[in-house]
This record gives structure tokens, sequence and C-alpha cells, in this order.
């Protein structure tokens, strides 16, 4: 299975015919973005899954006012999709993605790499369940916790997922390294670089100054 992308960047399945390989080899040497994913247009019973090897655009962050474009520009992602009961669906989204910038330590380019691995499970309430247990016709708590915002209408909204998980991966503090030693606040120095050896004498303290200008005769 091959999945091409439509107008609007939905994605919808594609089962190309043997005589067709030829023609799709040339296509599938440049990753098409998917934005959106048509879960419906798998035709999925339930139990059945499928794995798709996609590829989305991810917006750049702003952290501490400054811009860290996500690098590839196009992000390789794995999508896991298992149909349940109904109209749901169980989600698996894996990918590796890198941020690019300034360290926030000791302004060197940083380009820490994050690690995603999320799911989601999307399981509309039963129109056949009626009014429900209490009869009176309200979405019960459980309904509410089994929805997913990123699936409306059986389609995947895969590029607002990626994002929303990456960045709960990304720390408050980007760093060219996790022992970066940062800036030497005397003199601005780069501290990985200078080392332990760099020091300063430390100044007098001013609450002192006035023993300096005594003089004994």
């Amino acid at each position: 299975m091959i999945a091409l992308g439509k107008k609007g960047g939905i994605v919808a399945p594609f089962f190309p015919r043997p005589g067709d390989v030829t023609a799709l080899s040339s296509i599938s040497m440049s990753p098409i973005r998917t934005d959106s994913f048509d879960l419906g247009g798998l035709r999925l019973t339930s139990g059945e899954g499928r794995r798709l090897e996609l590829h989305v655009a991810i917006e750049p962050f702003s952290l501490g006012g400054e811009p860290y474009p996500v690098q590839p520009e196009l992000v390789p992602v794995r999508l896991d999709i298992s149909r349940t009961t109904g109209d749901g669906y169980a989600l698996r989204l894996r990918f590796d993605a890198t941020l690019t910038g300034p360290c926030m330590r000791c302004l060197e380019p940083a380009s820490p790499t994050f690690a995603v691995d999320v799911r989601e499970i999307s399981q509309p309430p039963d129109p056949r369940a009626g009014a429900g247990a209490h009869g009176r016709g309200k979405p019960d708590q459980a309904d509410d916790e089994l929805s997913s915002p990123y699936v409306v209408d059986g389609v995947l909204d895969l590029r607002a997922w990626a994002r929303d998980a990456l960045a709960l991966s990304v720390p408050s503090s980007l760093l060219c390294r996790e022992d970066c030693q940062g800036l030497c606040p005397a003199c601005g120095a780069n501290l990985n670089q200078a080392g332990p050896e760099h020091v300063h004498e430390q100044a007098p303290d001013p609450r002192w100054a006035a023993l300096s200008e005594l003089r004994f005769e």
C-alpha cells in the first residue's frame, strides 16, 4: 500500500496495480507531505490494523524569543492504526526530530534530537446506546476520555498531533549538551572552551571599602 497526497494535505490509501510499479517507483523517491490522514479510507474492520510510513512538516518553535526550526523539513513518522469497535481507532505515532537554534546557556549552535512515541484513542459514543445508563441522553465521562482532539469525522490531524507531541518532549532549556557550562558571568567567556582554569580574582566586598580609607599613625 502506498499513501498519496490529495488537495488540502489529506492522504487516502492507494493500492497500486501490478503494472503500476514502474510508474510509482519514481514517485516514492520524493517524500509526500501529509498534514491529515483519512482513517476511514483504509476500510479496516474491528481488530484490523495498518502501519504507515509518512512524512509531516512541523512548524518551528519559539523559545525565549528565539526561533527553533524543526529538522528535517519533512519529518519521517511511523503511524500505527488499529480499528476498534464502531468508528473507533487506536493510534500510535513515532518519530525522531531535531530542533536547531542557540544554546540557552552558552549561545553556541544547538541541535538536540528528541524521540517521540505517543498514543491516542478515538472512540466516538455509540449512537445505539440511546439515552445511556441514566436515561438522560448525556454522554458520560468515559466517552469524553476516549475522544481525541486530533480525529474529527474520521480524519486524523497528523500535523497538529506531531507538533503537540514534540512540544511535550522539548525541555524548558534547550542546550547544546547536557553538561553545558554556559558563559562566565564576569567576562562572558564560553566556559565549555575556557575550562576549569578560567577564574577571576574575587572583587572586594564593598561593605568593607571604608576600612581601606583608614590610616594609622
